[in-house]
């Protein structure tokens, strides 16, 4: 026998069914990435990924569970985004883009003339069907590759990518980590991120935006992954072998920092130390570098 508690329940999941609705996750995750850009060239850029999933209630009065679709597109998002290099092919800066016995080829050479080349297996790389790499040509590269792998009660899904809220002044980088095991290792990868700079013990803001400014659009590579440097030569070239494959890139000289070690954070944050140290040699300093968002290194000299 129905209680009045089972007739109201069915009144109530009966009213809900059939409801359009839309559930949103911000902040999902976040990516690092590089892409080459017509005016600036080669970018490190951070962007954090949120979604939108449109469709009707089900019995339990929900879309679909959320534990499920956040573990399937930050995974994806991990998998086929982050430390990739992307590439919109349809741009009139892209010379050639050539996908070659799972090496891509590109060519990509700015309004101004400037000429880069990259190598690259194609699991580093994200080839975009677009006229620029940009927020809306990204979401909807993923949107189309995304909906068969979620569940089939999900009517839409809407990315939306955006970046760090960040007050002071910062700079994007692009490198490569050859002896990584991961996708660091991945020649043209990068991040988009904040400086601080304490001078004795006082947090400097204009030793912060002068790093932002030298750092701003920049390669850091490995002098030790040089394959040829000619006085006269307008680029730098790198390459080297890794576990993931050959990697090749060609970079215009001017836009390069060249460091003695490898580039990963802890040895950027102790390559500024040392740098300041050698231009404040009676001061002291502790830098903490990011690298993308919410994580990086310190290093104190």
């Amino acid at each position: 026998m129905k209680t009045k508690f089972d007739y109201n329940a069915e009144l109530l999941t009966a009213s809900f069914t059939g409801y359009f609705m839309l559930l949103f996750i911000d902040n999902l995750c976040n990516i690092d990435f590089s892409y080459f850009h017509p005016t600036r060239g080669l970018v490190g850029e951070t962007w954090l990924a949120s979604i939108e999933l449109e469709g009707e209630l089900n019995e339990q009065g929900m879309i679909c569970d959320f534990g499920i679709v956040k573990q399937v597109v930050r995974q994806w998002l991990d998998e086929e985004v982050d430390h990739r290099l992307l590439v919109a092919t349809q741009s009139t800066c892209a010379k050639k883009v050539a996908t070659s016995q799972d090496i891509v080829e590109i060519h990509w050479q700015t309004k101004s003339g400037e000429s880069y080349l990259c190598n690259s297996p194609q699991s580093a790389i994200v080839s975009l069907d677009a006229e620029s790499t940009d927020a809306r040509s990204l979401s909807a590269w993923c949107k189309q590759r995304l909906k068969d792998k979620l569940p089939s009660d999900i009517g839409n899904l809407n990315l939306r990518f955006t970046p760090e809220q960040i007050v002071d002044p910062f700079y994007h980088y692009s490198h490569g980590l050859k002896k990584h095991s991961g996708n660091c290792q991945r020649i043209a990868h990068g991040h988009r991120s904040k400086i601080e700079i304490w001078k004795n013990d006082v947090l400097d803001t204009g030793l912060i935006a002068a790093w932002a400014e030298r750092w701003q659009d920049i390669y850091i590579g490995s002098k030790e992954d040089l394959t040829k440097e000619q006085a006269s030569g307008a680029n730098y070239t790198f390459a080297y072998r890794s576990s993931q494959g050959e990697f090749y890139l060609s970079i215009p000289k001017g836009k390069c920092a060249l460091i003695d070690t490898d580039s990963t954070v802890e040895f950027l944050a102790q390559h500024i130390a040392q740098q300041l140290k050698l231009e404040h040699p009676n001061d002291h300093f502790k830098v903490k570098a990011y690298e993308g968002i919410g994580k990086g290194a310190v290093a104190k000299i």
